[in-house]
């Protein structure tokens, strides 16, 4: 060992000791003839002083720049009254080096690595390797490796079994694109990159390995946004003889456990709400229960009102018209008014029709709006009744299909939250459950809303009857308005499963070509199964308090999809593309 400590790890216990460091120069400054160098390393930071009168080393020291590597010895002391650094753990303590060796020399850095600059992603992205030097950086990344262990730990000392799946696996359909790896022994074959063990995990559980889990690595290639990754971390967990109940018990326990070991941080109860209602209060499967603001449906009011906008949407069974009311926000200023209309037009909203409440005694005549004069006083009356208005307070309305004003005015209630500083408390979990089973596709037609190998609540002739109405066994947990995971009990019947897809409209061939090996599973003794999936990446990003999942992975890709960092993806040669009977399209080749 070159080393004897972490420069973090030393502290006042060490005093008179002599220790080696190891690590990268973060800082050099001269102070009257004495030499400071803070040596850093993955744990913290360590003064190291050094004196003339050691003339080598000072000599040295003198040559050291910021980012050289180097190995210091020194004798640990207490710094004098007045010099020491509370924002350091090694701050009590200074150390007299009695020798420097340079290992390793460093060109000027492409950004400085104080916690003050301000870099774009795009280059600390290329210098990765630097920017993961930050401290700031360096934590996340340590939290990251405890947040793993500790479900880990927890699993393991629960029975589950650490299984790892196939990553060159079959195209599945799973909602996004596949990744496909073209197959050389198999001419004009291709292998999928698993979007989930889904399938793998279900087959250990007709296997009899009645508890599985795995950290696995998971692909998608889909157009990305803020808090997509195409490669990403998946907590994977599945269960036999354990129905919704006990396995949503299980995997709280271990996120409580998780909050409490990392953060210390206690968190309260996890209520549990249907989808209808998730949907109904909050435009969201996924809402943020720290923000105290509801949507109230006033569809009722204004079914016969002239105005199209209002009526056409009240009286269409799939329209909402819905109401958000701000208390207290009755002089926000029109500007403000016009930032929020068009970020609700990005959510499809073709406008945001508001009311101010200035003086309810005063009937219309108190209340200033562009709307006002569409609707009759009676029913305005019940609609300011209904979202509990009083003088001061704004009520914003959106109107038109169900999705477009849930998604609108459930983004407009979070973004209100935020910038009102509404937030009520830290953390807010809960457990979303009674999903439908399917979502209509604007053709008519159904897909899955979780996966085709979800459970649903009725009998396979049920189902047939009437798929639109059917609810699934599925439930996602939810915290602080994101999604941390989301699982089912799966169907372990084989007549269920050809049910589902058949209203899929997966006929018999497809079903056998792509999911023959499940069928043919489910016939030689399926027990009942179901589990759960976290996402590991965003669960980092939300306990770190990242902004976004980019800054909890080591190396990431950028929203397009690419590594600036190795410049992947990248081009290969002809005698590769040759082996794989792969020929590039003229267009392709230009344009790339």
């Amino acid at each position: 060992m070159m080393r004897s400590h972490y420069c973090g790890h030393l502290n006042a216990g060490l005093e008179g000791q002599t220790v080696t460091l190891c690590g990268w120069v973060h800082r050099r400054r001269d102070h009257g003839g004495v030499i400071f160098l803070d040596i850093r390393d993955r744990e913290g930071l360590a003064q190291v002083v050094f004196n003339p009168e050691n003339v080598d080393t000072f000599a040295t020291a003198d040559r050291v720049r910021s980012e050289y590597v180097v190995k210091a010895t020194g004798v640990v002391r207490r710094r004098p009254d007045g010099a020491t650094n509370p924002n350091l753990a090694s701050g009590e303590i200074e150390v007299i080096a009695t020798g420097l060796e340079i290992l390793s020399q460093a060109d000027t850095p492409p950004f400085p690595l104080d916690e003050h600059s301000d870099v774009g992603e795009e280059t600390r992205l290329r210098f990765r390797y630097i920017d993961l030097r930050r401290p700031e950086m360096a934590e996340k990344l340590k939290l990251r490796s405890r947040i793993s262990s500790s479900i880990r730990r927890f699993l393991d000392d629960n029975g589950f079994l650490d299984v790892e799946t196939p990553i060159l696996t079959r195209a599945t359909p799973e909602g996004a694109r596949d990744y496909l790896v073209p197959s050389r022994t198999h001419q004009g074959s291709f292998f999928a990159l698993p979007q989930s063990p889904q399938l793998f995990k279900q087959l250990l559980m007709v296997a009899g390995f009645d508890r599985y889990y795995q950290i696995a690595k998971c692909f998608r290639d889909e157009d990305l946004r803020a808090d997509r990754q195409p490669e990403f971390t998946q907590i994977d967990i599945e269960t036999s003889f354990m129905d919704e109940s006990d396995i949503m018990g299980l995997t709280e326990t271990m996120i409580r456990n998780l909050f409490k070991e990392v953060l210390d941080v206690e968190l309260g109860e996890f209520p549990h709400m249907p989808y209808e209602e998730a949907m109904r209060r909050f435009g969201s499967d996924k809402p943020d229960l720290r923000i105290p603001l509801e949507l109230v449906d006033i569809a009722d009011q204004l079914k016969d009102v002239e105005f199209k906008v209002f009526s056409g949407p009240a009286n269409d069974p799939k329209g909402r018209v819905a109401a958000l009311r701000v208390p207290g926000q009755g002089a926000m200023p029109r500007g403000q008014i016009d930032d929020y209309t068009k970020y609700v037009g990005l959510y499809g909203a073709k406008g945001l029709a508001y009311i101010k409440v200035n003086e309810r005694a005063k009937g219309p005549e108190g209340l200033q709006s562009p709307i006002v004069k569409f609707i009759p006083e009676d029913n305005l009356n019940t609609i300011l009744d209904r979202v509990g208005a009083v003088d001061g307070d704004i009520v914003f309305f959106g109107a038109d299909k169900a999705q477009v004003v849930s998604d609108a005015l459930g983004a407009l209630r979070i973004r209100l939250g935020h910038d009102l500083n509404l937030l009520t408390a830290k953390w807010a979990p809960l457990w979303v459950v009674d999903f439908p089973m399917f979502e209509e596709n604007d053709d008519g037609s159904l897909s899955a809303l979780h996966h085709p190998f979800t459970s649903p609540k009725c009998t396979p002739d049920e189902l047939k009857a009437a798929p639109g109405a059917a609810l699934s066994r599925a439930y996602d947990m939810v915290l602080n308005g994101t999604e941390l995971g989301g699982g089912s009990i799966r169907i372990h019947d084989k007549q269920m499963q050809q049910t589902v897809f058949e209203v899929l409209g997966i006929d018999e061939a497809e079903q056998k070509e792509k999911f023959g090996f499940l069928l043919d599973a489910l016939r030689y003794g399926a027990p009942p199964h179901g589990g759960l999936a976290f996402g590991l990446d965003r669960l980092v990003m939300l306990m770190t308090g990242a902004n976004s999942i980019r800054e909890v992975i080591a190396f990431p890709k950028t929203q397009s999809a690419a590594c600036v960092m190795t410049q992947a993806p990248g081009t290969v040669d002809a005698r590769q593309l040759r082996e794989l009977n792969i020929r590039l399209r003229e267009q392709a080749k230009t344009e790339g």
